[in-house]
């Protein structure tokens, strides 16, 4: 039986496959020449087409929970493995489907990558989470976002700043559906635009070289969490190349507005390390993992 199990569970991963978030060009920017996108080992630049990786747990497992994953890369490059596809391996272990989603990100901004085409992507692929629900035994209540450091930018803006419009959206039965996410999970994330906080080269990525005050304020996502927003679980460490109190000011400002926040300060790991964090950032997955078992019980 365990041998079965296990093939079933190796067949499920080795069916994951690229698909199109969008049905035609995506919108926000011109499709790049064919060849420009580039992969360095897991490493990728210049995307060409959006896309999205769907990990499924094995069916006497499956919580009908789905998280949509955003690798981080500073808006210039996605770090597809070790926050994608490592992280989707790992929550269907927990039950729950995992989406790697590969949105456009480019350091070249003749690309036209800047803001709202990332978002753009990220809410389609929420979306896209919630039209193909019966598709993939998925809860539509229990849809959460989880991002990672530029990813974890992204994904909070998916947090906070869901009732957003976009004359690009609205344009078939996707774009219909429901993007707020129903729970978050926020990796060392970039929060703020404020130049005195910011990572800069995603801020840059992002934003531009000289965003306006009013543009880098309305996009730093401690000023836009209200009462709406969902639970969020945040990890950060206090050495990490991302300021800390990027993910201190997210907490605080969700205790301000009454949303539940589980805040994970550790001293010493850095950034980038995915799941695996060194000495006490080791344990960081159970953390996650009790608390996704917290506010995801067992069952449909």
């Amino acid at each position: 039986m365990k041998a079965l199990a296990l093939l079933l569970a190796l067949t499920t991963l080795a069916s994951a496959e690229w698909t199109n978030l969008w049905p035609a060009e995506a919108p926000g920017a011109k499709q790049p020449p064919s060849g420009t996108e580039k992969d360095n080992g897991g490493r990728l630049t210049d995307i060409e087409i959006p896309q999205y990786q769907v990990y499924l747990p094995e069916k006497n497992k499956a919580t009908g929970a789905a998280v949509v994953i955003l690798p981080g890369g500073g808006y210039g490059m996605l770090a597809s493995n070790h926050e994608g596809h490592d992280i989707a391996k790992w929550l269907t272990g927990q039950g729950i489907a995992g989406i790697v989603v590969k949105y456009r990100v480019s350091g070249n901004a003749a690309l036209g990558y800047q803001f709202p085409v990332p978002f753009l992507d990220a809410r389609r692929a929420i979306r896209t989470v919630r039209e193909k629900s019966g598709e993939w035994g998925v809860d539509t209540k229990k849809i959460g976002i989880m991002g990672f450091s530029a990813g974890g930018h992204l994904a909070s803006l998916c947090t906070t700043r869901f009732a957003d419009t976009f004359p690009e959206e609205g344009k078939d039965a996707v774009d219909k559906q429901d993007c707020r996410p129903d729970f978050s999970i926020l990796i060392y994330p970039v929060i703020s635009m404020d130049p005195a906080l910011a990572h800069g080269g995603s801020r840059k990525n992002l934003l531009g070289n000289n965003p306006d005050p009013e543009i880098s304020a309305k996009y730093s996502t401690e000023k836009a969490v209200t009462k709406d927003t969902p639970p969020v679980f945040l990890l950060t460490t206090a050495d990490d190349g991302v300021d800390c109190r990027n993910s201190l000011e997210f907490a605080i400002a969700c205790k301000a507005n009454n949303v539940p926040v589980s805040l994970h300060l550790f001293e010493k790991g850095g950034h980038g390390y995915g799941l695996n964090g060194k000495g006490d950032l080791a344990a960081w997955p159970q953390l996650l993992e009790k608390w996704l078992a917290s506010h995801l019980p067992a069952g449909k």
